[in-house]
Order: C-alpha cells, then sequence, then structure tokens
C-alpha cells in the first residue's frame, strides 16, 4: 500500500506529539505532574494533537497497519477535548509511561527514511 503525503504528515505529527509528552514528563514524578497545571495542560493538549492526527489518517492507511489501535488514540483524544471534566491524570500517567515508547516506536517505523545528507 502506498501511503499518501498526508499520511505520513499526521504520523510525524504524532511522533513528534509522543515526543512532547515525553519530554514535558521525563523527569517528573507523578506528584510533581499533579502539582504542574502547566505540564498538565501542554500534556494534554499534546494528546488532542496525537488523536487529532490519528484521526486524519486515511482508513486505508489505517487497515493496512492495524497493530496501531487508531480507534483508542482518538477516543482518548475526544475525551480529553470534549470531556476534559472527565480526564483522569492518573490514567493518561500510565498511559505516558507504559503506552506511549511502544507506539512511537510502531509509528517512527511507518515513516520513510530521511534523505542522506551526505
Amino acid at each position: 500500500m502506498q501511503s499518501n503525503n498526508r499520511d505520513i504528515a499526521s504520523v510525524w505529527d504524532m511522533t513528534q506529539a509522543i515526543q512532547r509528552i515525553q519530554s514535558f514528563t521525563n523527569c517528573l514524578t507523578f506528584d510533581d505532574y499533579l502539582n504542574d497545571i502547566r505540564t498538565i495542560s501542554a500534556v494534554e493538549r499534546q494528546f488532542e494533537v496525537l488523536g487529532e492526527a490519528s484521526r486524519r489518517i486515511s482508513n486505508e492507511f489505517r487497515q493496512a497497519h492495524p497493530a496501531i489501535n487508531w480507534q483508542r488514540i482518538i477516543g482518548l483524544r475526544n475525551i480529553v477535548a470534549h470531556r476534559y471534566d472527565e480526564v483522569r491524570q492518573d490514567i493518561l500517567w500510565t498511559i505516558i509511561h507504559s503506552e506511549l515508547a511502544p507506539l512511537r516506536v510502531q509509528l517512527e517505523a511507518l515513516l520513510p527514511p530521511l534523505p542522506d545528507e551526505s
């Protein structure tokens, strides 16, 4: 299956959102995270980006890569964006520390190699 530029751009956006979440939370404990509204806001925003980019990926591309739970990613974005009063930070924290790194690896494998700069 040939991927289109929009799919690749969306996968790139997803990897960047994950990288940002990881960098925002890298040196924090859960208590530090809970006491830092700026970090919470930044993390929630990047989860929105992650889900929105996932939503923009074509059905054909998603079907070609069923190991990624696209609907779950989109669903989490919908909760963060529309049911913000129901967001449980403990669940986001668990996702950050148990699911984002493997997802990032999966997504990066879908990106074409960067051109050689030699």
